[in-house]
């Protein structure tokens, strides 16, 4: 394994150990905020993310996450990939995140073929290397895709 492989691995397992934005923040009722709760059946990770959006006058393109926080149980990879998603997206546009998700998805179906821009992802650059293991991908994803359908939901 390369330094740079060990780096991180070194960031997953932080973010797994100490995760950002766990804990479910926000009512459940409230017309802003959105849940979505996502299950990989393969493995039995789950994950319940809610976002609440900020509507900035522009229609919904103009809407900002204002804060997402999730809960869940499972491995190191899907725990570190919600921390690492929480990072990233909140105060961007609904569109933003969009091309976020479908960027990190692209890569991770890529099977090393496409790595992901620390400088775009940050942290969540770490995991370009999961999609070499099919079987993790969808680890990864789960985050991911909790807050693709929170945020049709909102």
């Amino acid at each position: 394994m390369s330094g740079l492989d060990d780096l991180y691995q070194e960031l997953i397992l932080d973010h797994s150990k100490r995760p950002h934005g766990k804990g479910l923040l926000g009512a459940e009722g409230d017309p802003h905020t959105a849940e979505s709760h996502q299950r990989n059946p393969i493995c039995g990770d789950e994950i319940t993310l809610r976002a609440r959006i900020t509507t900035s006058g522009g229609g919904a393109d103009g809407d900002l996450i204002a804060e997402v926080s999730w809960d869940g149980s499972g491995c190191s990879i899907s725990q570190a990939s919600a921390s690492m998603l929480t990072e990233l997206v909140v105060g961007r546009s609904r569109a933003e995140a969009a091309e976020l998700i479908d960027g990190f998805r692209e890569a991770l179906r890529s099977r090393g073929a496409v790595e992901l821009d620390e400088d775009v992802y940050g942290d969540a650059a770490a995991l370009t290397g999961v999609s070499r293991y099919v079987a993790r991908v969808k680890c990864a994803m789960l985050g991911w895709v909790a807050l693709e359908d929170a945020l049709h939901r909102a």
